[in-house]
């Protein structure tokens, strides 16, 4: 029996295996690293928070995202984007030297029952542990709008579903969302030779603005703090006092997760995207259907109901933190969950533990217990050592079943081994 099984490989799930197994903790982590970074993101797509915001976990604070560029040989620098590309091959060399090896198999069920739970993969294996962290991203969580998602996928994807957008070159894409991931896509399409359009409940589109310098006089620096989620005190609550929102009353709480730090634009992004973007703005989607091999889409706007032809429709509208959406959990034990207020969201402990001893969830889901951070890869350097700390109190309590070799640890001479 493990003494911790990991459900996921991305930033949150890399962080907390990192800490487990540096910690002796026998550790079983489940996923492709970074798989929803190497595909399910476009090609040509940037990290929109800073460098020094996206660091991956791991105790020692040894293995970030500027150590990796300086071996690999580009700048990791504050208010210098960075291609989604060198962030995900970050991720990948801190897999490499900071968690024991990956099993890539799909797990398609986690049961509690006796001294812990089960673990089961698609190829009919299972495997027991003590804890389990869900660690499984924004993937599961889609959101598309109800017109839209009566439709054949074929017509109409989530922004999540595309690697590569060649493929809609000459073609007239309508863009659903206001966000970056909305403004990116609907940027690249434009690049591509694709004729996108955007459409948007929002009355306008918003920008960030550029960074504020690192290095400032002190009263700068306090009249406008950087934190890993933007400048300001407000930003900065949330990226650096995560136990403070979840202290708050559940209302106040879902209010955060609903309205803090809404849609908007990266301040590089605003050159590449304006005048080259149509768009239709305070504009909702009433209806979809099929129109002679196109989508047609009713809109409800200010000056009265518009329609739109589109060949395709990529709905850039965001995730839901819900834990139905969660199928690999058995129906038992996702129904003996307790939940954020009047949402699908688990109720966590201050260390991330559900209702469910030993079972923790991260990322996402954690946002309506936790607040924004959790949305960002920022979050995972505040959850993982809060997790390790957890799993040390919850394996104190409950004696080890029986003997199963450690996994092996990164070799110590792995630091000096080239870039890949």
């Amino acid at each position: 029996m493990y003494d911790v099984a990991v459900i996921g490989a991305g930033p949150y799930g890399l962080s907390v295996a990192a800490h487990a197994a540096a910690a002796g903790m026998r550790t079983k982590v489940f996923g492709r690293a970074m798989e929803s970074w190497r595909a399910h993101m476009p090609e040509g797509m940037f990290l929109k928070s800073e460098p020094w915001a996206s660091n991956l976990s791991d105790p020692a604070g040894a293995r970030t995202l500027a150590r990796y560029g300086a071996e690999a040989g580009f700048p990791a620098e504050h208010g210098r984007p960075l291609p989604i590309g060198a962030f995900t091959d970050y991720g990948l060399w801190f897999a490499r030297h900071a968690v024991p090896g990956l099993d890539e198999r799909t797990v398609t069920r986690v049961a509690a029952g006796g001294d812990g739970f089960t673990v089961g993969t698609a190829d009919g294996e299972t495997v027991r542990a003590r804890t389990v962290v869900v660690a499984v991203g924004v993937l599961p969580f889609v959101r598309i709008p109800g017109p839209l998602a009566k439709l054949p996928r074929e017509y109409v994807t989530h922004s999540t579903g595309h690697r590569d957008l060649s493929g809609f070159s000459g073609r007239d894409v309508t863009v659903v969302g206001a966000g970056q991931a909305a403004l990116e896509t609907a940027t690249l399409l434009a690049e591509g030779g694709a004729r996108p359009l955007l459409v948007a409940r929002a009355g306008r589109v918003n920008w960030n603005t550029v960074p504020v310098p690192e290095d400032r006089p002190l009263l700068r620096r306090l009249r406008t703090p950087l934190s890993g989620l933007g400048s300001g005190w407000r930003s900065w609550v949330y990226s650096e006092l995560p136990w403070a929102v979840r202290r708050l009353s559940d209302a106040r709480r879902e209010h955060i997760a609903r309205t803090a730090l809404g849609p908007a634009g990266a301040w590089w992004l605003r050159e590449r995207y304006e005048g080259r973007v149509p768009e239709l703005l305070a504009h909702r989607i009433r209806g979809a259907r099929l129109h002679e091999g196109r989508v047609r889409l009713a809109l409800d706007a200010p000056g009265g109901p518009v329609t739109v032809d589109t060949a395709h429709v990529v709905a850039a509208t965001g995730f839901i933190p819900d834990l139905d959406r969660l199928t690999l959990l058995d129906p038992r034990l996702r129904a003996r969950l307790s939940t954020v207020g009047t949402g699908r969201a688990p109720e966590l402990s201050p260390s991330f533990e559900s209702s469910c001893p030993g079972l923790f969830f991260t990322g996402l889901l954690s946002a309506p217990a936790f607040g924004p951070s959790m949305r960002f890869v920022h979050g995972a350097t505040y959850t993982a050592p809060a997790i390790l700390t957890a799993l040390h109190r919850h394996l104190r309590r409950t004696p080890r079943p029986h003997h199963v070799p450690a996994p092996p640890q990164p070799s110590p001479t792995a630091d000096r081994e080239r870039v890949r």
